[in-house]
């Protein structure tokens, strides 16, 4: 059977995409240009197409708002309360991903007029219920990332410990004690020194490292817990 291409109007895909830069966590939103919300801000998102899988349609939908491509996305949570759009139902499944914010260049597609990184904690009002549906997440990544190393997705290739533990201050929004913090990722053998130091800084070049995910899944096979 072959099926059309047009969109399920009862049926949408949010996306809520965090970065990290400068010591801050950003969330990435797109102002709408058409339509009841033109002129709000709002989480990339539209209609899902008869004719595509919920990942396709995720995908399709941050690269045309955003230009963010091969980017992955993982599926969070359905949101389906009675009023969350206005004049009829619609239930909306959204996909989350933590990406570095200097690998991409932002682009607004055709069907919205901005694109902007906003600090997760001072984002502006937003369409239908994005706000909470941004909450929501973030939640969940505060409770996630002390459990699985998902942080690194968000930092460089090469990082400093510096750089490790102000991406988890910024997540959990507190202040980390230095030494307690270093103590237990140094337990867990998960960071390999690359040998280098920072280049072109102002203050006494740190070290750099690097996630080692080979070591992190022979971990887990033998039943290791991430615990921050």
């Amino acid at each position: 059977m072959k099926l059309s291409d047009e969109i399920i109007d009862a049926l949408s895909i949010d996306c809520v995409i965090f970065g990290f830069k400068n010591s801050e966590l950003y969330a990435l939103l797109v102002k709408h240009g058409q339509g009841p919300t033109k002129g709000q801000w709002a989480l990339p998102g539209s209609w899902i197409k008869y004719n595509e899988s919920l990942d396709e349609a995720a995908s399709r939908i941050l690269s045309s708002q955003t230009a963010l491509g091969n980017v992955f996305l993982e599926q969070f949570k359905t949101f389906g309360d009675l009023e969350r759009f206005p004049d009829k139902r619609v239930i909306t499944i959204t996909y989350y991903a933590l990406v570095n914010i200097d690998k991409f260049e932002l682009e607004a597609g055709p069907s919205v007029t901005d694109v902007q990184w906003f600090n997760v904690r001072e984002v502006p009002s937003m369409s239908f219920d994005h706000g909470h549906i941004l909450d929501s997440c973030f939640a969940h990544l505060q409770h996630k990332i002390q459990h699985e190393p998902l942080g690194f997705n968000l930092l460089p290739e090469k990082f400093t410990l510096l750089q490790l533990q102000e991406l988890y201050e910024a997540i959990l929004g507190q202040k980390l004690d230095k030494s307690n913090f270093r103590r237990k990722f140094s337990k867990m053998n998960l960071l390999v020194s690359c040998n280098e130091r920072e280049q072109d800084v102002s203050h006494r070049a740190a070290m750099l490292y690097r996630f080692d995910e080979a070591m992190y899944n022979k971990l887990i096979e033998k039943g290791f817990t991430f615990e921050v």
